[in-house]
């Protein structure tokens, strides 16, 4: 009797130890939905394997919220909006990797639409606007102008252009092509403040941004602490926006942008669009999120934060 007694309350004592990790896990299913778009990565270089929505996992805090929608980028849901943002301050070098730029343009499906804009004075100079015509928006590159400090910040220009960016596509994503160097912020750190705006503007409009290192003219692009910082700002705000961003140290221009050109297109085809009921917030805000799954060898990447309307 007194053996069974004691089996008895050695489980009620595990049930009711894993009781606060089970609240944990409770999924947050009434709160306002918001949409992202998730890229599925596969460790070790190999294709990644397709995945359910049952299979992915979305954190705020220590709280599960519920996933409501899980569609793969195929078919009709193919559209996607990707803008080419140059720095018009590039070393002339950059025009070397133009036929490579346009062949990447040209292999993008019909169910994508290119545009192409100059980083200049901290706006985007849009040189061709969204075109489903690829070989036209292919057209449309030309030198940049190679004028040290012609664009004071690259994330100014990334700020415009977002702001400028009609709603409507869910996809909507841009390959900056820069040296980083933000000449407005003289204090070089990791809270750069312009940069923090970018990403967050960024986040909010569900932009995703890739980067890839190309060096800047003039002296700052001989300068090793400013090429260090400009190379950390675009790392930053591409993996805080979902992305990845490209760069060979200090050694200067990449010989070829083709496998950086060729990862990003690996991972424009390997994106699904979630919908999760986030956490209700008495105020609209962004709010740190975490994707997760229990596949084997399987990454999900997203956006580090999104915005959370308000709960009525």
């Amino acid at each position: 009797m007194k053996l069974r007694n004691l089996v008895f309350a050695t489980m009620f004592a595990v049930v009711i130890g894993a009781l606060p990790a089970a609240a944990q896990e409770t999924s947050a299913a009434s709160g306002p939905p918001v949409n992202m778009v998730v890229t599925v990565e596969a460790r070790h270089g190999m294709n990644p394997p397709a995945v359910d929505r049952q299979d992915v996992m979305v954190y705020e805090g220590k709280t599960r919220d519920s996933v409501t929608g899980w569609t793969a980028t195929k078919g009709d849901n193919a559209g996607l909006e990707l803008f080419i943002l140059l720095d018009d301050s590039a070393n002339a070098t950059l025009a070397s990797q133009f036929d490579d730029i346009r062949q990447f343009i040209n292999s993008q499906p019909p169910t994508t639409k290119v545009g192409v804009a100059y980083m200049q004075n901290g706006t985007a100079k849009v040189a061709q606007e969204l075109t489903a015509d690829h070989a036209q928006a292919g057209k449309s590159l030309r030198l940049p102008m190679g004028i040290g400090g012609v664009n004071g910040s690259p994330y100014f220009s990334l700020v415009d252009l977002i702001k400028r960016w009609p709603a409507g596509s869910p996809r909507r994503e841009v390959l900056m092509i820069s040296d980083g160097i933000d000449l407005n912020y003289e204090s070089n750190d990791l809270q750069n403040p312009y940069v923090s705006d970018a990403i967050e503007q960024a986040q909010r409009a569900g932009v995703i941004v890739y980067a890839i290192y190309n060096p800047g003219a003039g002296h700052a692009a001989h300068s090793y602490w400013r090429s260090y910082w400009g190379q950390l700002y675009l790392s930053r705000v591409a993996d805080e926006t979902g992305g990845e961003s490209y760069y060979i140290g200090f050694s200067g221009p990449a010989v070829t942008f083709v496998p950086y050109l060729d990862q990003i297109e690996h991972r424009l085809n390997n994106q699904y669009l979630l919908t999760f009921l986030a956490k209700p917030e008495k105020k609209s805000g962004m709010q740190r999120v975490k994707l997760t799954t229990e596949l084997p060898n399987t990454e999900l990447v997203g956006a580090e934060r999104v915005y959370v309307p308000a709960s009525q």
